[in-house]
Order: C-alpha cells, then sequence, then structure tokens
C-alpha cells in the first residue's frame, strides 16, 4: 500500500516530461543528424525532406561556418548524381557520398563510344514484393547505350545483370519514368528527313519517334508504339509518355493529351514476350537478342482520339493539384510571365488563376506544382517565393480558388536595386 502513491507520483512526473518533449526545438545540427537516422513516424509525411532541408540551411547560413575542400574531380561529360551515388564518364564509374570523403564504388571497362551510356535512372526494388530472381533485388541502374543496348547494372559493383537489345531501326537515347520504379520509357532521337529505317510501309509513313515502353519488376515488355507524321501530324516536335499518357507537342504551341492504354489495346499487335521466338516480315529471331531485337508492335492505322487539347506558350503544360488542374502561359508572345491555372476538367480558369510577379529583373520568374505531391503550387520570383494551394468553393460561379499559403520574401541591398533601376531606365 505504502509503494503505490510513490508510483503514481514517478508516473505523474513522467507524463510531465513526455508531454513536454514535442514541444522542444532542437537546433543543435548533431541531434539533427543523430534523429534523421531513425527514420519517420505516423503522420510525419515529408518530414525527412524538411528535415535535410533544416539542416542544410542552419549549416549554410550560420555566419561561424567554415567550409574545407575535402575532394575533387573534374569530367569532360556530365556528372550525374543519384542518392548518395556520383556518376562519371557517361556513368561508366561510380563514387559514393556517404562518407566525409568520396570512395569509388565500382569503374566499368572502357568502351567505344558505340557502347558508351547515354542516359540511366536508378531503380530500387519495391518493399513487401515476392521477385522471380534473386538479382531483382538489387538496386540497379537501368541504361540505354549508344548502340540499342538496355542494360540493367548493379548499381554496387557495375556488374551487368541483365541486356536486351533494342533494334537498329532506330537510334534510342532517352530514359525516363512512366510510373516511378514501375513503368519505364525509351526514347529514340527525332528524325525530321523520311530516311528509311524499315522496309515495307513503315517508311512511308514517316516515323517521328520510337517510345519503347518496360515493366521493370521483372523487367518485360510493354510494347513499343512509333509516332508518324501522317498519324499525329506533320507539325509534331516531340512525344512521351508520362503517368499513362501520350503527351504529343506541336510546333504551333498545341499539346495533346491520348490514353496510352486506349492506344494499346486498339492497335497493339499479337504480345511480344523477351526471350521468345518471334516473326516479324519476313525474319525470325529471339525477341531481345541481337541482330533481331524488338520489333515495333504498337502501329497506329488512324488517328486516336485525345483527352485533352491544350494551346500554350512553347509546350510548357503542366498538371497537378486537386481537383486536376494545370498550369500553362497563353499562346501569345505578350503574355509571358503570366500563367493561368484552369481546370483539367472543362478548362475553367480558378478564381485568382491568374499569377504573374510585378518585378523588375533580368531572371524570370517560374511556376510548377509541388514536386512532394502535396498539391502546393510554387510560384519563384528574383526576390519572392509564393506557395499557393487550391481551395474548393461552394455556391459560387468558380469551382475552385487560388490562395496563397505563405510568401517568402528576399532581404536585397536596396542601394544595389535603386542602381539596377537606374541603369535599366537610362537604357
Amino acid at each position: 500500500m505504502e509503494i503505490k502513491p510513490k508510483m503514481l507520483k514517478l508516473t505523474s512526473q513522467s507524463e510531465k516530461l513526455i508531454n513536454k518533449a514535442p514541444s522542444r526545438t532542437v537546433k543543435n545540427i548533431c541531434s539533427l543528424v543523430c534523429r534523421r537516422t531513425i527514420g519517420p513516424f505516423p503522420n510525419s509525411t515529408g518530414d525527412i525532406y524538411r528535415n535535410n532541408m533544416g539542416i542544410m540551411r542552419k549549416l549554410v547560413c550560420q555566419k561561424k561556418s567554415i567550409f574545407q575542400r575535402v575532394w575533387t574531380k573534374h569530367s569532360k561529360s556530365a556528372i550525374n548524381y543519384t542518392k548518395g551515388r556520383v556518376h562519371f564518364e557517361n556513368f561508366r564509374c561510380c563514387f559514393n557520398s556517404f562518407a566525409a570523403k568520396p570512395q569509388q564504388m565500382y569503374e566499368m571497362p572502357r568502351c567505344s563510344k558505340i557502347g558508351k551510356i547515354e542516359d540511366a535512372l536508378l531503380c530500387e526494388c519495391p518493399m513487401g514484393e515476392s521477385l522471380p530472381r534473386p538479382s531483382d533485388y538489387i538496386s540497379s541502374l537501368l541504361a540505354v547505350t549508344a548502340h540499342n543496348w538496355l542494360l540493367r547494372i548493379s548499381a554496387d559493383t557495375g556488374e551487368t545483370l541483365e541486356k536486351v537489345y533494342l533494334g537498329s531501326y532506330r537510334k534510342f537515347k532517352y530514359i525516363i519514368w512512366d510510373e516511378p520504379q514501375e513503368t519505364l520509357v525509351l526514347k529514340s532521337v527525332q528524325t525530321k528527313s523520311s530516311a528509311v529505317y524499315q522496309q515495307g510501309e513503315s517508311s512511308q509513313r514517316d516515323v517521328l519517334f520510337y517510345l519503347a515502353v518496360f515493366k521493370v519488376f521483372p523487367l518485360s515488355l510493354v510494347g513499343i508504339l512509333e509516332i508518324t507524321k501522317h498519324i499525329f501530324g506533320s507539325n509534331v516536335t516531340d512525344a512521351m509518355i508520362s503517368h499513362g499518357m501520350l503527351i504529343v507537342m506541336h510546333s504551333v504551341g498545341l499539346v495533346r493529351l491520348y490514353s496510352f492504354e486506349r492506344i494499346t489495346e486498339q492497335f497493339m499487335k499479337p504480345k511480344q514476350i523477351i526471350g521468345q521466338t518471334c516473326s516479324c516480315k519476313g525474319e525470325s529471331g529471339t525477341i531481345g537478342d541481337y541482330p533481331f531485337g524488338i520489333p515495333c508492335n504498337i502501329v497506329p492505322t488512324e488517328s486516336p482520339s485525345f483527352l485533352i487539347e491544350v494551346s500554350c506558350l512553347e509546350n510548357a503544360f503542366q498538371v497537378g493539384g486537386n481537383p486536376w488542374h494545370y498550369i500553362i502561359t497563353p499562346n501569345k508572345k505578350k503574355e509571358r510571365g503570366t500563367y493561368h491555372i484552369r481546370s483539367l476538367d472543362d478548362h475553367s480558369l480558378a478564381k485568382n488563376g491568374i499569377r504573374e510577379m510585378k518585378w523588375c529583373s533580368l531572371e524570370p520568374d517560374w511556376i510548377q506544382f509541388h514536386p512532394d505531391d502535396s498539391e502546393r503550387i510554387i510560384h519563384v520570383g528574383p526576390d519572392q517565393i509564393s506557395v499557393l494551394k487550391l481551395k474548393e468553393l461552394q455556391e459560387d460561379s468558380y469551382r475552385c480558388q487560388v490562395i496563397e499559403d505563405f510568401a517568402i520574401f528576399a532581404n536585397r541591398d536596396r542601394e544595389a536595386s535603386t542602381m539596377i533601376l537606374l541603369v535599366i531606365n537610362a537604357i
């Protein structure tokens, strides 16, 4: 009986400590780094990203910070960084950036220009899924080479885990995600002339692009789609597949979105499976092997119906938000710097949906949906960052309204700004 009050007293004190703990703001950088290793908690979406940015800000902005150069490496080609890995020489060399000084992870043998890697993506296996082969669980680079091979390379050792030959009828150079870590798209270079890459009717249709679509786990072919002038228009300048939509851009500022799934169902020839024998135009071979490659098997014979058509300046078109909206600049040069936020459903302009900044600078402003999928909109100018969001309206002629969540202003030197204005006015 005598122990109970003491236990109650201890419990009461511990509850007070627990209740006070969350309200404490950790300012020490070492404490923040240690806390980061614990990982995310429930209802903490985006916390790791914000904590990383907070640590970076504290390191850069505090006046006592002294930065010391610890490592230098030069490269004649582009340097690529992905999740702690730094790639040099067209992905031939890889260094990790986890230690105080980057350490070399691997270096692949030198090769000729036709064997170099043109583009690559980092691929990581999904959690909690059973995959057919042990190698599927290894983090890897999905890379396209100059001589049309799709390679899956171990991100830790540089070992080639899988390879698929795409074919010689067109040079594939670009690789992007359709659905991140699920479906990828390989895009060929554009040919403006009516050069013959295949025998038969394909050469007569003047193919502009080929888009090869693959599932990642396991690596399997969805299909290869051809974009031709007589089906999609003679003024097509670019095409890509993203989030299940075929996006086709035209030189007149027109952007059209098509359902890739609908095109596949309507125009796909018999499904092709990598490793199986196939016959195409009098030739037979194994799909994905050299020299047969992968024949094009999605060939539209008529213009497919598009989901949406938008006219915008320089084909600048973005989709996001909830409910779905898109951002464009009207297709007139005098409208440059003005952005319209419209509903994807009926193209109606959102309330306060015309955004422009009053600024006097050589730096243009830009706007985009926030990359963290929070459905916010970021509008960045030379000395201001506005964070916007969409709000649904009830009983209003507008369905949605664009409201400012908050804004960040840069403190600039007034004397310098005055001098810039004087120079501009003098000009």
